[in-house]
């Protein structure tokens, strides 16, 4: 890997999927970061099995990582739920129509995304991977986060050095979250689940099966390369959470889906799930994310696509800092945006276990009637088959500016990424590839004048986009890109906004939708989360700085 002359910014704690992505969201925008792991290389468990489409979109924004890691995928189709007998309940699968620009629901093995996120890191030479390197010791200072670096076993070399910020991606186990003293709430559940990570596997649905027979629950997820997971719920007295199951249970396990042989088993492990959520995502300089933060019962498959949440939330708002694009408080928004909604993703993932792998026969009896009643109902229909159940993920605090009128569902929300039209040549492209890494401003069918208008607001630096509806060619202005539409959702999400402007975040959520005349009072608000476009011609370096004062800080105008 590649090492940097300077000291770095941000040092990442862990390097499972959440840090990796952490460290490719920070070095694909310039900060300098050191990543450290204490396993001597990237974990050959095959843990997480699912990619969502925001984590792919997440990824897109690193640098466009989604196209290497697409190979190791199998675009998938969401999950199908059976019931007693294994008559077939519903199949959830989203809305069909790659609102983030990707498939909804992707099943992969965790090693192979652990080695290609870590090889495209030598893409970015602002960040330094160190393995067998363990964090022994932190202590906070204002301006810094002192840290002490062990290389090796016990008696290794330990390196101290500062850094503005610390990242802890290091697990359910974290050494940041104890050295924070931050504590984890919620409860462990005595049920003990057999996992088996199989090769040679027949299955080749693009979906995952959750059997809900009250006898044996069982997860089947088929994965590429006739990879496929199973998972079983035990019975008392079958095995002990956290020891290897035999091979003989494993093989009756299997039994009624496929035969086994000890050299197609390419894991199996019994475990127990817990439901935790840290008391603090972001203690000073320090910030915890993945399952340093929260721990959740797999049945939603959400733990891993919270971890790159988190990273996609924190990451760029830290690079916006250092670069002195945004205050200090810009990071307390960290906590408030994202504790929300990893309560309700661990709360949703609890339900499900409680539902769906029920052990209860009246239980599940009830629960399949419901099930068929509500797929005759279109409402409840499309409430099971699009998995609304899911929470919600808009942002109803922290950097976002709610609003009444046209815009007010849009505010707080990830903006979806059609397909756009755009350039000289009116070539399809994704949104995002338009909007880059930065702000974003989308006009609505506005004129120059209010453009105009909008560039006296004070608003934070972005990328202007000219929005044509109604099948309008797109063209370029000075410094402003147009864009059209391409598949008919351009039009559908935004043609009742016409006249307005759409400020997106760099993590791809609405923070604000206004007309022109209230762009100054967007601006003024806004103002304590983003610094405004210089006017005076200077502009602002975008690689990373030393931290400096705060802009909250007393004494600093704002």
């Amino acid at each position: 890997m590649p090492t940097t002359s300077a000291p770095p910014s941000v040092l990442v704690v862990g390097a499972g999927p959440t840090g990796l992505t952490a460290a490719h969201l920070l070095g694909s925008r310039g900060v300098r970061v050191l990543l450290v792991e204490r396993d001597a290389t990237t974990s050959d468990a095959a843990k997480a099995i699912s990619l969502d489409d925001e984590s792919l979109r997440t990824l897109q924004s690193a640098g466009g990582l989604d196209e290497a890691v697409y190979p190791i995928l199998v675009p998938g189709t969401g999950t199908k739920y059976f019931g007693i007998g294994g008559r077939t309940l519903f199949h959830a699968r989203g809305t069909g129509d790659q609102r983030y620009g990707h498939p909804f629901k992707n099943p992969f093995a965790q090693p192979d995304l652990e080695r290609v996120l870590c090889t495209q890191l030598r893409r970015l030479p602002c960040v330094d991977v160190r393995f067998d390197t363990r964090l022994t010791a932190l202590a906070q200072h204002p301006d810094r986060v002192r840290v002490s670096l062990r290389t090796g076993g016990e008696d290794g070399p330990v390196e101290e050095l500062d850094v503005p910020y610390v990242l802890g991606c290091d697990g359910g186990r974290s050494t940041v979250r104890d050295l924070l003293s931050v504590p984890m709430r919620g409860r462990s559940f005595p049920d003990v689940w057999l996992v088996a990570d199989t090769l040679e596997d027949t299955h080749d649905q693009r979906y995952g099966m959750h059997h809900g027979d009250p006898d044996r629950p069982v997860v089947i997820v088929p994965g590429q390369d006739g990879r496929c997971r199973y998972e079983f719920r035990l019975k008392p007295g079958e095995c002990e959470a956290g020891t290897s199951p035999p091979f003989a249970l494993v093989r009756e396990l299997l039994r009624p889906h496929r035969e086994i042989t000890p050299d197609q088993i390419e894991r199996a492990v019994a475990y127990s799930f817990h439901a935790l959520l840290a008391d603090r995502l972001r203690e000073g300089r320090c910030f915890l994310l993945g399952d340093a933060a929260h721990m959740m019962p797999p049945f939603a498959g959400q733990g891993l696509n919270s971890g790159i949440r988190d990273a996609a939330n924190l990451c760029w708002k830290i690079a916006e800092v250092l670069a002195g694009r945004a205050g200090d408080t810009l990071l307390d928004t960290y906590d408030t945006e994202r504790r929300p909604h990893a309560r309700a993703v661990i709360d949703l993932s609890v339900r499900l276990g409680r539902i769906v792998m029920t052990t209860s026969r009246p239980r599940a009896l009830l629960r399949d009637a419901l099930v068929r009643t509500a797929t005759h109902i279109p409402p409840a229909r499309r409430y099971l088959s699009e998995m609304r159940y899911r929470p919600d993920t808009r942002l109803r605090a922290g950097a976002v500016l709610p609003t009444d009128g046209a815009g007010s569902g849009l505010v707080g929300t990830m903006l979806p990424q059609p397909r756009v039209l755009h350039g000289p040549h009116h070539r399809p492209a994704r949104l995002d590839d338009i909007l880059g890494q930065g702000w974003s401003l989308l006009g609505i069918g506005v004129s120059d004048t209010d453009w105009a208008t909008v560039a006296r607001a004070g608003l934070p630096d972005a990328t202007a986009v000219d929005v044509f509806l109604d099948d309008r060619t797109p063209r370029d202005r000075a410094g402003r890109t147009g864009i059209a539409d391409s598949d008919g959702r351009l039009d559908a999400l935004l043609a009742r906004l016409t006249g307005s402007f759409v400020l997106v975040r760099p993590d791809r959520f609405v923070a604000a939708v206004f007309a022109p005349d209230r762009a100054q009072y967007v601006g003024v608000t806004l103002r304590r989360f983003a610094r405004p476009r210089p006017t005076t011609g200077t502009t602002t370096a975008t690689s990373d700085l030393a931290p400096e004062i705060p802009y909250d800080s007393p004494g600093v105008p704002r």
